[in-house]
């Protein structure tokens, strides 16, 4: 039993998984921990390019070596070294089930968070500069739908260190749909979740 709340992050790409950690971490104390990041610093370690299958590769690859939660140990070795300083932590993106199982393990939450993949793409587009991704993210709509099915599910006797976001959704047990402009409708979602 952790003396510190955990919370796990999956969803569909461009749903507000980012913008969910950062509203825990700047009004509710919790450090928020992008996986995402460490695969991506991982393939730039390697000389890598920092593209999707890249990191599906890497993450896969850790799996299958470290074990399916390797992700979610990852992140919380790094919250140890300053969890005096957080009130939990919040990590995204989920996208394997062994790593939802691994949260739940730890007495932690998972989150889905989704929205309509029209609104998801845009909202790429939009931020893609600001978020220091443009070329990562510079994908047409059938592109985009395309890497998204990917990560959704892995094919059946497939190998189980491979991303599979369906699974993720599944293992849930709380679930966020935004479609909104604003974040005052993530900001009341957030307040239940964390008051549960």
């Amino acid at each position: 039993m952790h003396s510190f709340k955990i919370i796990g992050l999956g969803g569909t790409n461009g749903s507000g998984k980012d913008t969910v950690g950062q509203i825990l971490a700047e009004q509710h104390g919790y450090l928020f921990i992008s996986v995402t990041d460490l695969l991506r610093t991982e393939a730039q370690r390697r000389n890598q390019p920092v593209e999707r299958e890249v990191l599906r590769e890497i993450s896969a690859e850790w799996r299958r070596e470290l074990g399916l939660g390797v992700l979610v140990d990852k992140a919380v070795a790094q919250f140890e070294t300053v969890k005096d300083q957080y009130q939990g932590v919040v990590m995204a993106s989920i996208r394997n089930p062994g790593e939802a199982d691994r949260i739940h393990e730890m007495n932690g939450t998972m989150v889905w968070v989704d929205a309509d993949p029209q609104t998801r793409y845009d909202r790429i587009q939009r931020n893609k500069a600001e978020r220091g991704r443009a070329e990562e993210d510079n994908k047409t709509f059938e592109q985009f739908l395309s890497e998204e099915a990917a990560e959704m599910h892995t094919p059946e006797g497939g190998d189980a260190a491979n991303l599979n976001s369906s699974g993720v959704k599944d293992l849930s047990d709380v679930f966020i749909e935004n479609n909104g402009a604003d974040t005052s409708s993530l900001e009341t979602a957030i307040t239940q979740i964390i008051t549960t």
